[in-house]
């Protein structure tokens, strides 16, 4: 008799190679009760006239491989896109226009920003998401909805805020951008805070926080450590600001585990606010 074990380790080996469905000569030739009896017959006399094939071995254990999300290459100054905005609506116009990033052709819109741009906070996310594509607006799903109440808990209401992404379109399947998209979109981003002007930036989740703190370190230990972020000088910002990465709320919905550490380091931001007397305005 078949282990059952083994032929559940079997099936999984077929699956991982590729064989996700049964398919016939015939239509309808799907599973064993679907055929006639004449068939039956004949599979069976098939079947006894072939040789006795070896049991197939156990596939071979995988290889845990360990995922870093990307950082971005700098992109030499000759290949940077050229952004000549002078205004958020110029620069939305921009980025609207842009044909530099292959996103843009499978995404439904432009995810461009929320928010307060006169906010003396500026919140950046990883990517708009399947809800934030279909509405144009970043942080509407349902992570936008986690962060929403995690900021209404500390006194903060997502209209004082400023709020956008690393990329402008959402990656299909929402999957990790790659390098090439992100040192794509970058100068837009760097032009985006130069024209908000934050006094405090927030980084969610470990694309941020790599990207534009050019760092390898993860975000489980970037997260609730002030640090600078110095920005190029062809950005027009004028000078380093006090940044906080943090964990994205997507995270969180995945590791309801780290929600404790995820509310100390939004307490960090309020303690920063709050002493250094920057003032949001909920209305």
């Amino acid at each position: 008799m078949t282990n059952p074990q083994q032929m559940m380790a079997d099936l999984a080996w077929q699956i991982e190679c590729g064989a996700d469905e049964a398919i016939g000569e015939e239509a309808g030739f799907l599973s064993w009760k679907g055929l006639t009896a004449k068939t039956r017959l004949q599979a069976e006399e098939s079947r006894r006239d072939e040789p006795a094939l070896a049991a197939p071995s156990a596939p071979p254990p995988r290889a845990v491989v360990s995922i870093v999300p990307p950082v971005a290459a700098p992109l030499p100054a000759e290949a940077r896109p050229r952004v000549a905005a002078q205004t958020l609506e110029e620069l939305r116009e921009e980025v609207s226009r842009f044909e530099g990033c292959a996103l843009r052709a499978t995404a439904m819109n432009l995810v461009f920003a929320d928010g307060n741009p006169a906010s003396p906070v500026m919140f950046i996310g990883e990517a708009p998401g399947e809800e934030e594509d279909r509405q144009g607006k970043p942080f509407v799903g349902v992570s936008g909805q986690l962060f929403d109440r995690m900021l209404a808990a500390a006194g903060i209401a997502r209209s004082g805020i400023y709020i956008s992404n690393i990329l402008f379109w959402r990656p299909p399947g929402n999957r990790t951008p790659t390098d090439a998209e992100i040192a794509s979109c970058i100068p837009f981003v760097e032009r985006h805070i130069a024209l908000i002007k934050p006094k405090v930036l927030v980084l969610l989740g470990g694309v941020a926080a790599k990207t534009l703190l050019q760092t390898k370190e993860g975000i489980t230990r970037l997260h609730g450590r002030w640090t600078t972020y110095s920005p190029p000088p062809e950005s027009g910002v004028d000078a380093a600001l006090p940044c906080l990465p943090l964990y994205h709320p997507a995270y969180l919905l995945r590791q309801a585990s780290a929600k404790r550490q995820a509310w100390n380091d939004i307490l960090l931001l309020k303690k920063h606010l709050t002493d250094n007397n920057i003032l949001i305005n909920n209305e």
